[in-house]
């Protein structure tokens, strides 16, 4: 039998045992942890604390550049001046603003900015004062230096429109990136980054921004940068050349000062444009600055327009210009060839209505030539009536009109070509007659856009092929280049004798002493031009306006004027270029748009910018890389 003593020692001894045996499981635990996270997870880790004190930043790329045909710059990068402040450098910030305010602007606000700025960020990091400095004021602030301390001034990347608002709508502009435009591009959340938001900036905007670069940086467990390990240039965005010509442009804004419209010139066998002017324009510089958002509520709400393209998005009666697919559309089935005539004794009836011609006395016995050279609506309504809407609207589709033209800048319209078939599903109602013959003069519910208009008339000038207008010369496709220019344009197949009798009559129109724009013909040698002008109302004339004869467009409010339109090609032997012009409550065609488009078109075969080729001395720029 144990004895006491002998009993506490066993006792002793077990619970000695089993506390050395848990020490020596918690040991080899722990070396068996230190083991697995040295051993085993050390590359693990080694990256992690890599991480920690590695920093990978991305640098902003330059964004590529937009030129006219010529080489003439329409959208390039300036240098962007900024004014930073850093606290840690500077015991006294209120002082260091109010020193600074005495060499630039400094608002109430932004001096209360800039501190609630500096209260929420690290002492090291520097907050944005200023930025869109001028050079002067760089000056200014660097020979002050030593009395500002923690001022640094950083340069980055503006985008500059040297033209201003001689390109704005076929250019477009950049802006702020917003949560539409994110696709999980890591360019996009970088701070001031700037994406196209209209025209040849939105449709090129991912070839325009270039690749990102990046910087490798070391930091502390602050976050301070220490010095940077590597660092690698981001690729400059692909360079854009458009067919725009800077000059014509310029030329046809001037002729559109203080008017409301579009003019449009053509190229008749590629599409080209040439010209793609809408007034009022804007100064798309604003934008790269950022506008307030009164100035956008009074752009956005005024009355002329001046943030809508015309010449793609306007969407207007074509009035007279639309009688030369009643024409074709005519001789195609067959109901007339160039002697068939019909009395215009001023006005037709049809049913309980009467429809008027402009001429209130009538044109007397018209054929197809002087129809077309003078207008005539009589003629025109006798046409439509025999042809019909469906037909009528064949034509007008194949010339472009009432569909979209797939253009190469965002926001155009389509118009309206009406059939029965639209009517009914669109309104409910059956189609009359009556309509047929007030779309046959352009009017009812016929809309088109003045590029369509340049388009039709193209297409009839080159003999029928399908061209489709566009304002990149070089467009990027699968990572090659490939030259718009080089396009061949499909043939619609219509009857040559039939294009040559309406070209032949629209000669007339400026060419013959009885033609409605005969005082807007080109008077100089080999620059004849052919035509047809058009005035579309907006609003009905009663009889008694008729009667009396006192209303004039000029008397009336703004709104309730005509549109005066002109579409024209040039020269008359050979076509090369076509043109449309709009002025938005014009008054006549004749009158107002026939000579407009006269002087641009005198211009345009003055300079022939696509007989042109750019000069040996062109910039490497118009050598575009064939890698996007």
């Amino acid at each position: 039998m144990l004895n006491r003593g002998e009993d506490q020692y066993r006792v002793f001894s077990r619970r000695a045992a089993i506390l050395v045996g848990g020490k020596a499981a918690l040991l080899s635990a722990l070396i068996g942890r230190m083991y697995y996270l040295q051993v085993i997870e050390a590359d693990r880790y080694q990256l992690m604390a890599e991480e920690n004190r590695i920093n990978l930043r991305l640098l902003t790329p330059s964004r590529g550049q937009i030129f006219d045909r010529f080489g003439v710059p329409l959208a390039i990068n300036q240098q962007n001046y900024q004014v930073l402040i850093k606290s840690e450098n500077n015991p006294d910030i209120e002082k260091t603003l109010t020193h600074l305010g005495r060499l630039i602007p400094l608002s109430a606000n932004d001096r209360k900015r800039i501190l609630k700025d500096v209260s929420r960020k690290r002492k090291f990091v520097p907050v944005l004062v200023r930025e869109y400095l001028e050079w002067e004021d760089v000056a200014r602030i660097e020979v002050n230096a030593p009395d500002l301390p923690g001022i640094t001034i950083e340069s980055g990347s503006l985008r500059f429109y040297p033209q201003g608002e001689a390109a704005f709508h076929a250019l477009g502009y950049v802006g702020a990136v917003s949560p539409k435009h994110k696709t999980g591009d890591r360019l996009l959340e970088l701070p001031g980054f700037k994406v196209g938001l209209s025209g040849v900036e939105q449709t090129f905007d991912l070839a325009l921004r270039g690749k990102a670069g990046s910087s490798q940086l070391e930091v502390n467990a602050l976050g301070r940068v220490i010095r940077e390990l590597d660092r690698k240039e981001g690729k400059t965005g692909q360079n854009i050349v458009l067919t725009i010509d800077t000059s014509l442009q310029k030329q046809a804004m001037k002729a559109l000062e203080g008017k409301t419209g579009s003019i449009v010139v053509l190229d008749v066998h590629t599409g080209a444009t040439m010209v793609q002017a809408s007034s009022p324009s804007f100064d798309p510089n604003n934008f790269t600055n950022g506008i307030s958002e009164n100035e956008w509520k009074e752009l956005s709400e005024d009355e002329r327009a001046p943030l809508r393209n015309k010449a793609i998005a306007g969407e207007y009666a074509p009035g007279s210009t639309f009688k030369m697919i009643v024409a074709l559309a005519a001789l195609e089935a067959g109901i007339i060839n160039k002697n068939t005539s019909f009395f215009c004794s001023g006005s037709l009836t049809l049913g309980d209505g009467k429809f008027h011609c402009w001429k209130k006395h009538g044109h007397g016995l018209t054929n197809l030539k002087k129809g077309i050279a003078q207008s005539c609506d009589v003629y025109f309504y006798e046409l439509s009536r025999r042809v019909g809407i469906d037909r009528i609207a064949i034509m007008a589709k194949r010339f472009g009109l009432g569909q979209n033209l797939d253009l190469d800048i965002p926001g155009s319209r389509p118009g309206l070509i009406p059939n029965k078939a639209w009517k009914k599903a669109a309104i409910g109602k059956s189609w009359v007659r009556g309509e047929t013959l007030l779309a046959a003069i352009g009017q009812g519910f016929v809309l088109t856009t003045p590029m369509q208009l340049a388009t039709m008339v193209a297409r009839l000038a080159n003999g029928g092929k399908a061209i489709t207008p566009f304002v990149a010369r070089d467009i990027i496709s699968r990572n090659k280049i490939i030259s718009r220019t080089d396009l061949p344009a499909s043939d619609m197949g219509l009857n040559p004798n039939h294009l040559r009798m309406v070209l032949k009559s629209m000669e007339a129109v400026i060419n013959n002493q009885w033609g409605t724009a005969y005082r807007a013909r080109i008077m100089v040698p080999g620059m004849g031009m052919g035509g047809k002008t058009g005035t579309s109302q907006v609003r009905r004339i009663t009889q008694a306006e008729r009667d009396s004869g006192i209303i004039k467009n000029e008397q009336l409010p703004w709104k309730r004027r005509d549109h005066a339109l002109f579409v024209g090609f040039a020269p008359i032997v050979s076509p090369r270029y076509a043109i449309s012009v709009v002025i938005e409550h014009g008054g006549g065609g004749p009158k107002i748009a026939a000579p407009i488009a006269r002087d641009i078109m005198v211009d345009t075969l003055n300079r022939d910018p696509a007989g042109q080729a750019p000069g040996a001395d062109v910039a490497e720029w118009q050598t575009v890389p064939k890698e996007a």
